[in-house]
C-alpha cells in the first residue's frame, strides 16, 4: 500500500510539531488536495509557534478567501502586514498589501 503525501507529512509533524516548513508543508497539501479547512488548521497551528513564518499569513488568508471567511482573511493580512513590517520582509509585505487591497 503506497503512503500517501498527507501521511508522510503528519509523520514528520509528529517527529517535530513546531517545525515551520513541515507544519507550512502540511498546510499546503491540505489545501491543494480541497481540504481547505484542515488547511486553515494548520495554517493557524503554523504562525502559533512561528509568528515569523511570513508565507502562513499569505497563503492562510487566501485559503480562508477560498472558504468565504473575508474577515477572517483580512485580519490574517494585517497580521502578516504587521510582522513583516517588523521583520523587513519587503516582498511578502508587499504580496500581503496587494492581497488585502483586492478585498478591499
Amino acid at each position: 500500500m503506497a503512503t500517501s503525501r498527507l501521511e508522510v507529512l503528519h509523520s514528520m509533524v509528529d517527529l517535530k510539531p513546531a517545525d515551520a516548513f513541515t507544519r507550512y508543508a502540511l498546510a499546503m497539501e491540505y489545501v491543494n488536495t480541497g481540504s481547505l479547512a484542515a488547511g486553515v488548521e494548520q495554517f493557524q497551528i503554523l504562525l502559533s509557534h512561528n509568528p515569523n513564518y511570513a508565507a502562513g499569513y499569505f497563503h492562510g488568508g487566501q485559503t480562508l478567501e477560498k472558504l468565504g471567511q473575508l474577515n477572517e482573511a483580512r485580519e490574517l493580512y494585517r497580521r502578516g502586514i504587521e510582522v513583516t513590517t517588523a521583520t523587513g520582509d519587503e516582498h511578502t509585505r508587499s504580496e500581503l498589501m496587494g492581497a488585502l487591497q483586492l478585498l478591499g
